[in-house]
């Protein structure tokens, strides 16, 4: 019996002075502080016994990615599957009774929470998620391997993982920014999953804006 290991990995804060929601437009990266989280999360994972890392295309994604692959000496991979959610509030302000939300125009896409309504099917989601895990799960069997994604998918995969229905409050999403969720299997079965925040005290230190940031 092998173990093998698939830390998910979230990015860091980007800079988003406008704080709109971002979701797959190009042009957000990390801002400074999001840089520093990226260099904590790769301190984190240093020791262990990663051969492959994997990025969603998305800037923040990747330049998250980069100094995790430098501390391994590896190349950054990137795949679709991992890309942030689409969502048609993307480019605009989206903070509760601000911007879009507040439009009478847009509550048409607000009647499913279930699915949701207003992006992509979180069952669409989990499963690109799981085949990304999948996939990379078996290409470094035995050892350790790094998906970096967004929120939401990786929100979303672990509930599938976990058996746990989709719907759900963002607020209580257990994937902070820089987070790892890692899923620990023996052969193709999973065992274990556990989370760490390196870069908790960034957050609480930064305040609720960088805690609560949009586009995840």
């Amino acid at each position: 019996m092998s173990t093998t290991v698939v830390h998910l990995l979230r990015h860091g804060e980007v800079h988003n002075p406008d704080r709109i929601l971002y979701g797959r437009l190009p042009g957000f990266r990390l801002s400074q502080l999001g840089e520093v989280m990226a260099a904590r999360a790769a301190a984190t994972l240093a020791d262990r016994d990663v051969v492959l890392v994997r990025s969603s295309p998305l800037e923040r994604a990747v330049q998250t990615a980069e100094p995790v692959a430098a501390e391994h000496e590896l190349a950054v991979d990137t795949d679709e599957r991992l890309l942030e959610a689409v969502n048609v509030f993307e480019g605009q302000q989206v903070s509760v009774g601000d911007g879009a939300l507040r439009k009478p125009s847009s509550w048409r896409h607000l009647y499913n929470p279930f699915k949701p309504s207003w992006g992509e099917p979180y069952q669409q989601i989990a499963e690109r998620m799981r085949a990304a895990i999948d996939d990379v799960r078996r290409a470094a069997h035995g050892h350790e391997a790094v998906l970096v994604s967004h929120q939401l998918p990786i929100w979303v995969a672990r509930l599938s993982l976990e058996g746990r229905r989709f719907a759900h409050d963002p607020r209580r999403r257990q994937c902070g920014l820089a987070s790892i969720t890692s899923l620990r299997y023996e052969d193709e079965r999973l065992v274990a999953l556990t989370y760490v925040e390196p870069s908790a005290d960034l957050i609480a230190a930064a305040g609720p804006q960088t805690a609560n940031a949009h586009g995840a």
